[in-house]
């Protein structure tokens, strides 16, 4: 017995692994800050919280239909009105164990062998690694710094051949925070209406979280005419704090949605109906708090940016949303650690900052760009001020 050749496509996920590392550092005692983890440190609203209990004792404990009940997608159709201005159907969404599941249904029920899906590079860990497993080929297109990590239309046409089945665009983005202007979607949008064979995986899992005015819009909402092409693509982890209720859901085209069920029916079958009745009372709930939420992240995106931008040889932009930043560590490439170790790597030098500096940060590498890192501002402006300041000394100490 051994992996099946599937299995052995694809690695585990390099953020996970780091999360790992730092509970097993802070269980032996040791002082370790991790950044490395994409979820808000804010607690579940209490009314979410309140409506699962009440699941609870209303009893609303059994199985429920595959894609979720009657009541969540109704809210999910009612939040993609009210949001997004997007019209769905009931059987047009559907609900799913976090928005990684619902990635997971929706290559392995599209994607063929050889089907190619045009993956933008820094790019979310899981994308390429499902589309392995799904048999596909990612086809990376780099977005440094210089383009403000998005994709252009020139880079977006040059990728697409005829096996192209799908591109996924993140916005805003993990891991750089960097969103799309709805003038940029309808650039993109017409290099794939030129091309109908291509679909569009719009991931707006972060969409309530923006900055400086920053208007949010999604592909089908700016380009209507590809909306029978998009599946778009949210949740409840990040906005509502839900990450470990796992909901994420989805709408697009009846057929699309229905195969995704079918796949759904043989794996997990329903979410979780506790989560379930709480994804409803958040969706159908008072939305006002999220906006106090994005306020205090950018606070604290600015101690960050303005922080990083101080430690010698790391360059941060300044990203628009999400609550991460992806600062560029080419100056550090190629120095000595104080015990004498060559930073050859940026997965080198994320390893030097947690063995020396305590603090836990995600390589580059595991997002398709380097040399760069990914650091999570989803903590205490207090906790973020002392590891700021413990990565300006590592930064200072190599040579």
């Amino acid at each position: 017995m051994h992996p099946s050749a599937a299995l052995d496509r694809i690695s585990p996920s390099p953020t996970l692994a780091i999360t790992a590392r730092v509970f097993e550092l802070k269980a032996q005692g040791i002082d370790v800050i991790g950044l490395g983890a994409g979820e808000p440190d804010f607690d579940t609203p209490d009314f979410v919280k309140e409506a699962a209990i009440k699941a609870i004792r209303d009893g609303k404990t059994k199985y429920t239909v595959v894609d979720g009940t009657a009541e969540l997608k109704a809210a999910i159709v009612a939040k993609f009105k009210r949001d997004n201005g997007l019209d769905y159907a009931t059987n047009q969404v559907t609900a799913n164990v976090g928005g990684k599941h619902t990635l997971f249904n929706a290559m392995v029920a599209t994607v063929d062998a050889g089907d190619e899906v045009i993956i933008p590079a820094p790019y979310w860990v899981s994308y390429p690694d499902v589309v392995l497993f799904a048999g596909g080929v990612p086809v990376i297109v780099a977005a440094g710094a210089d383009q403000g990590y998005k994709i252009t239309p020139e880079q977006l046409e040059a990728a697409i051949t005829p096996r192209t089945k799908w591109v996924i665009l993140n916005s805003p983005s993990n891991p750089t925070g960097a969103a799309y202007t709805a003038d940029e979607l309808r650039a993109l949008g017409e290099v794939v209406r030129r091309h109908p064979h291509v679909w569009v995986f719009a991931d707006d899992m972060y969409e309530h979280i923006l900055y400086d005015g920053f208007e949010f819009a999604t592909i089908a909402q700016v380009c209507p005419d590809l909306y029978d092409r998009t599946l778009t693509v949210n949740g409840c982890s990040k906005a509502y704090a839900m990450t470990g209720w796992r909901i994420g859901f989805a709408g697009g085209p009846a057929w699309l949605i229905k195969a995704m069920g079918k796949l759904q029916s043989q794996s997990t079958s329903n979410p979780c109906s506790i989560a379930q009745a709480a994804a409803v009372a958040a969706l159908n709930g008072d939305q006002g708090f999220l906006k106090d939420r994005a306020a205090a992240f950018q606070v604290r995106r600015d101690l960050v940016v303005a922080m990083l931008n101080q430690a010698n040889g790391i360059t941060c932009p300044r990203p628009d949303g999400a609550f991460y930043v992806y600062p560029e560590i080419s100056a550090l490439i190629g120095k000595r650690t104080p015990k004498g170790v060559v930073i050859d790597t940026d997965e080198a030098f994320v390893a030097y900052l947690l063995d020396e500096a305590r603090v836990a940060a995600v390589q580059g590498a595991a997002f398709g760009l380097s040399p760069a890192m990914r650091i999570s501002y989803a903590t205490s402006e207090s906790v973020l001020i002392e590891a700021c300041e413990r990565i300006q000394t590592a930064c200072a100490a190599v040579s």
